[in-house]
């Protein structure tokens, strides 16, 4: 973990967006880089358990795990419960697998995440940042910065300016 990510995640241990963060960053420090599909199912297996191959289906069906659960989201993406790093993952993975308009659906009508819910805007975020990336709009060094400052609760985004490499 880099330091421009370290400062925010000793503070509050449930603060699950940072911990996405710092897995994220984590990630695009391997060497080399990895493509921005095997970015997704890589952040999909370690942050919401997601497997890889055919197994992806069945977790993907049944919500894959838990591994980072806590708080730290925006209030607009924040239902109240430990669960948004596995949500927010889970669609985005979930996009390699189907695409985005599918994911999309998929969320609406078999989820039942009203896009107007913090669940829904969740999805709509996930599926932005997958397209993003597999699109090649967004490079996946910058992936972490990306959820830093879309995802976390105020205040990240300073923290983020403030250590980052000048």
């Amino acid at each position: 973990m880099t330091a421009r990510y370290r400062r925010g995640i000793g503070a509050n241990r449930h603060d699950a967006c940072h911990a996405l963060i710092a897995l994220a960053d984590a990630l695009v420090r391997a060497s080399p880089v990895p493509s921005p599909r095997r970015f997704l199912c890589l952040l999909g297996t370690r942050a919401a358990g997601i497997r890889t191959g055919p197994l992806a289906l069945i977790d993907l069906r049944n919500g894959g795990d838990d591994p980072l659960p806590g708080h730290g989201f925006r209030r607009e993406f924040d239902d109240a419960t430990r669960g948004q790093v596995r949500h927010f993952v889970g669609t985005a993975r979930a996009v390699t697998v189907f695409g985005g308009r599918l994911t999309r659906w998929l969320s609406i009508h078999v989820r039942d995440d009203a896009p107007d819910s913090a669940d829904g805007r969740l999805g709509d975020a996930a599926i932005r940042f997958a397209m993003l990336l597999l699109d090649g709009q967004l490079a996946v060094e910058d992936a972490p910065r990306w959820l830093c400052t879309t995802l976390c609760a105020d205040g990240v985004e300073a923290a983020v300016s403030q250590n980052a490499p000048q």
